[in-house]
């Protein structure tokens, strides 16, 4: 039987659908997860959409999603592969009446992940953009009621040119520094005393250059913090002016620098008091250090 096609008005509940659903995808991938998305229209609010949670997942290995291909089908996945988007891995849920779909890409396919990230976002701010989606929406619904490939293929020019807009103004760098953050994290046992990479962090320099650094624990309180360690590894390069810096847990939550790492990065400079800190990851929230230092001993000597 094939698709019917529905467009609804926005529902709150699509943002409920869609942390039910990252909670069973979380648990199926366990350490190969990098990055979980709500994609899409029901991701984007006031947006009319057919009733379909898209979520994208960015992970180390698609080696390691095959291998656990299994568990989606137990959970109630089709597993139908690239499905015509190279080095994707494509699962949807409900049959012909679709309920969710995930898309998988491994966590260095920028040009996949950033284009489905700048088309949401340009959606959630560009109200005109939006209306003229949804009135598009509804009426290729209302002419092809039963003939998906139809209703796709009457979107494709405004999702074309709606994406190469969206482009030109999203800036990719929050995400980028999470994901590298999460890629060299990787808790490592060293000794009986030292373990390293449960927390991991990422920079970006006034030069553009990233820099990444992890936490070392040791039995003795000689560890470093990850934020630290990526300032080290700034520092040894010969750079010292940073922008922004996110630091990321085992689970894969932001964190704020601890005092000592704050400290830190306000004595490099009397520009430091900017740098902006990652707050929230999925949706993007930062703060700046001057927030988290607002009476700072030392700004009279700069």
């Amino acid at each position: 039987m094939p698709q019917h096609i529905i467009v609804r008005e926005y529902d709150p509940t699509w943002k409920e659908k869609y942390e039910k659903e990252k909670n069973i995808i979380c648990k199926i991938v366990g350490d190969n997860l990098i990055g979980i998305y709500h994609i899409g229209s029901t991701s984007v609010p006031s947006l009319s959409a057919k009733p379909v949670i898209d979520i994208m997942v960015t992970v180390r290995s698609l080696k390691r999603i095959d291998d656990c291909t299994s568990e989606f089908i137990s959970s109630g996945y089709e597993a139908l592969g690239e499905f015509g988007i190279p080095g994707r891995r494509y699962f949807r849920k409900g049959g012909d009446e679709r309920t969710h779909q995930i898309h998988v890409f491994q966590a260095e396919d920028r040009d996949n992940i950033e284009r489905h990230l700048a088309f949401r976002d340009f959606l959630r701010t560009n109200g005109k953009a939006r209306e003229e989606y949804a009135v598009l929406k509804k009426e290729l619904a209302i002419k092809f009621p039963w003939d998906i490939e139809s209703y796709s293929d009457g979107k494709d020019e405004f999702i074309k040119k709606a994406e190469a807009e969206a482009l030109t103004v999203y800036d990719p760098i929050w995400d980028r520094l999470y994901t590298k953050a999460r890629l060299v994290q990787r808790e490592r046992i060293i000794s009986p005393f030292i373990e390293i990479g449960s927390v991991a962090a990422a920079l970006i320099t006034d030069k553009g250059n990233i820099y990444c650094g992890l936490c070392i624990d040791t039995a003795c309180a000689l560890g470093m913090c990850a934020e630290r360690n990526a300032i080290s590894s700034m520092l040894t390069a010969g750079e010292s002016t940073i922008l922004k810096i996110a630091i990321v847990d085992a689970e894969g939550n932001t964190l704020l620098p601890c005092g000592a790492c704050q400290e830190m990065m306000m004595q490099l400079g009397k520009e430091s008091k900017n740098i902006e800190i990652l707050k929230n990851h999925e949706p993007t929230e930062t703060i700046t250090l001057k927030s988290l230092q607002k009476d700072w001993w030392g700004t009279k000597r700069f």
